[in-house]
């Protein structure tokens, strides 16, 4: 097990520690039970959150316990904001939360052998709880000054806006769930992202408290960034999610299917489960031949089939194939196609007209007279058939699945036309 954190470093996913050496010890020594959080404030985990999860998973494959702690508590206050309050969601909604996310988490652990994950509910041991159990029990042991040195806390009291006392009260909450799974499973070991860190030693310091005898640990994962300087796991359509109906698997495999070239060997050795040799050729690829985005390639496959499943990875890169020409449109099933042709330019009519009037409303060309230039020059195809007649005007029964149009201009500029009517 001692191996594990060489091999957590190796990839990058160790940016906080509280004592590596005591912590190599630990593994040593025997099985160590460990657990992350994820607080149910939206109806599915994204890909930030994903990280999590495969370094639960790598952890569990080494040898350790894993606690995978879904806080139907803590999703109903949410962890402080850097610039402004939560929205608070009424209980029922975050109980739903709370099985949507529990499902997401499932696939990626096991739950038999000696080391079998345990779900659980930071609910359990706070909803019995008085405000004044609360204060005396946990309360006593928060020291005020401290809790203002926390980055976010600190950011929101220089703010306008300010803080809630529900919000600056997130960490004791934090806190007392180490404490509990201290208690009822000997966990001794919390995993989370770096700007968690000062909840996870929240957590160490009232263990220390209450249990002096106790040998604890945090241990945190970089806070993945993009080299163009936005946020990672962002889109222009908001967060990537781990829900297929939130983002479709097509927007989520085109999504690390276009990761930076900068960006990529990272993102392969924080989330891809081949090995170091695997890995190091994949950079050597993208380094020797960064056009053919082979490791973008690979990360995309892998990932989308372990989050979505095989299946729909197939579906995903047959569609990908086909709109650029290479397999068929028309074998492709509608939802599938539907959901590619939602990522790229498109528009929708009441009826068909001529092909250059669609190519230049939806923008593949600046003008009509662009678009007949165009035709003689080979270069408009639509559903991958070449089109050599400027006058040519699809029929109804061109449409893929009675609905659409799939327009290219050249190899790789795609647009999409909708019939809704008619």
């Amino acid at each position: 097990m001692t191996d594990i954190v060489d091999e957590l470093k190796w990839r990058g996913l160790i940016a906080l520690s509280t004592d590596e050496d005591a912590l190599r010890k630990a593994l040593a020594d025997g099985p160590v039970t460990f657990y992350c959080g994820f607080d149910p404030t939206a109806a599915s985990l994204h890909i930030g959150h994903l990280v999590q999860v495969l370094t639960m998973r790598r952890l569990q494959l080494a040898g350790l316990r894993p606690l995978a702690l879904v806080g139907g508590a803590t999703g109903q206050i949410g962890d402080p904001r850097p610039t402004a309050e939560r929205t608070l969601n009424d209980p029922e909604t975050v109980a739903n939360w709370v099985n949507r996310l529990r499902g997401q988490i499932e696939p990626f652990l096991s739950f038999e052998g000696e080391n079998a994950a345990v779900m659980v509910n930071n609910l359990d041991w706070t909803a019995g709880m008085s405000a004044i159990e609360f204060l005396r029990d946990i309360g006593k042991h928060f020291r005020v000054n401290k809790m203002l040195t926390k980055d976010s806390v600190a950011r929101r009291l220089e703010s306008e806006e300010g803080i809630s006392y529900t919000e600056f009260s997130y960490q004791l909450l934090q806190g007392m769930d180490f404490l509990e799974l201290y208690r009822r499973y000997g966990c001794t070991l919390q995993q989370g992202g770096s700007d968690q860190w000062g909840n996870l030693t929240a957590g160490l310091d009232l263990i220390h408290r209450l249990e002096p005898h106790a040998e604890v640990h945090a241990m945190a994962t970089p806070l993945m960034t993009k080299a163009d300087g936005t946020k990672f796991g962002k889109t222009e359509g908001g967060a990537v999610w781990l829900d297929a109906e939130m983002t479709t698997p097509y927007a989520f495999y085109q999504f690390w299917l276009n990761t930076d070239d900068r960006d990529i060997s990272a993102y392969m050795r924080i989330l891809s489960f081949k090995s170091r040799e695997e890995l190091e050729e994949l950079e050597k690829i993208t380094e020797e031949r960064p056009q053919a985005r082979t490791a973008q390639r690979a990360l995309a496959e892998e990932l989308t089939t372990l989050v979505h499943g095989a299946d729909q990875t197939a579906a995903v890169i047959a569609a990908s194939r086909a709109l650029f020409g290479q397999g068929e449109l028309g074998e492709l099933d509608a939802t599938t196609l539907s959901a590619a042709l939602s990522e790229v330019p498109h528009i929708q009519v009441a009826e068909l007209g001529p092909v250059v009037d669609l190519f230049a409303e939806v923008g593949l060309v600046p003008s009509k007279s662009a678009a007949r230039r165009t035709v003689k020059e080979g270069g408009v195809y639509v559903n991958n058939v070449k089109v050599a007649a400027e006058d040519a005007v699809p029929a109804k029964e061109d449409l893929l699945h009675g609905r659409w149009l799939v327009l290219r201009r050249g190899k790789k500029n795609l647009a999409a036309v909708e019939v809704t009517a008619g």
